[in-house]
């Protein structure tokens, strides 16, 4: 970098940081100076990334988010084997997609479990550190939170969840100095997306959303950008500056997705491929246990 950055030198907590772009912030962050510690459920994509990174830059915990007991006994391990975290991003998240009547309520739930309910788990864990370090919370949300996204209600009820939940959080701990900022992004090309562009409903969403909403962008850029969002300490942090504006017509935004869905959603129907899916990429079915003809695992 070209400047000394204010995480130089910090511990940095990283959830989801396995693939995508937990992946790419926690490189991000080196590249800045700090010390990152890598959680997530895939312990050889943990490792090979903590490997990848420099000598004493990264360490890993093999965790689940939802877990309180698990996540209450690894901010211990970080605390004391890495030091005390200043700033903790929680991004880790899982989607599935389908119709609302046709999904499995169990992967349903854990959609919500992981997203929503791993957000507050992760933040009660470690922010007595934050506390002491007068540190900062990222809030990893989406573009749905802002408006809805047809075949993906659990996915927007979770972001929509989390960045309510921020929002408290940062009422809450205001005063004693922690910052608490929300990330709200487009699309990014990680694994889970393109899982989702393999079924051919999300694929005809999708296309049919208007420019720039309908582009994909690189995870490195999009990371770059959170991170530099981290370094300002943000309230909100816009991956694509586009997504700001959003937020100014978000009351018009469930009617206009209801009318523009209304023929897209019959097409589909008739076609036979308005069907649920199971967990979108290798993050998600390490988080759900598996899939198997339709049916979730766990």
């Amino acid at each position: 970098m070209s400047r000394v950055s204010p995480l130089r030198g910090r511990t940095v907590v990283v959830t989801g940081a396995a693939r995508g772009l937990g992946a790419e912030m926690a490189r991000a962050l080196v590249r800045r100076g700090a010390r990152v510690a890598l959680l997530g459920l895939e312990e050889t994509e943990l490792a090979s990334l903590a490997a990848e990174l420099p000598e004493g830059a990264a360490r890993y915990w093999t965790v689940d988010v939802s877990d309180a007991a698990a996540m209450q006994a690894v901010s211990a391990h970080v605390r004391s084997g890495f030091g005390s975290p200043s700033v903790v991003i929680a991004n880790a998240g899982i989607a599935m997609a389908g119709p609302f009547l046709e999904s499995d309520l169990r992967l349903w739930r854990r959609v919500l479990e992981i997203n929503v309910v791993g957000s507050a788990v992760t933040a009660r864990a470690f922010l007595p550190d934050l506390l002491r370090s007068r540190g900062y919370y990222l809030q990893v949300s989406s573009l749905a939170a802002l408006g809805p996204a047809p075949l993906l209600s659990a996915y927007c009820a979770s972001k929509a969840g989390v960045e309510s939940f921020a929002q408290v959080l940062r009422a809450e701990v205001a005063h004693r100095g922690v910052g608490v900022g929300v990330a709200y992004l487009s699309w990014a090309n990680t694994e889970m997306i393109r899982a989702g562009d393999r079924s051919a409903a999300l694929h005809s969403l999708r296309g049919a959303l208007p420019h720039p909403a309908s582009r994909t962008y690189p995870a490195p850029e999009v990371a770059e950008r959170l991170v530099m969002g981290v370094e300002r300490r943000s309230a909100a942090v816009y991956a694509q500056q586009w997504v700001r504006a959003v937020r100014l017509v978000g009351p018009l935004l469930p009617p206009l997705v209801a009318f523009r869905s209304r023929q897209l959603m019959r097409a589909l129907e008739r076609a036979g491929e308005a069907s649920a899916t199971g967990p979108l990429g290798a993050g998600g079915e390490a988080a759900t246990g598996g899939w198997d003809d339709g049916r979730a695992l766990w």
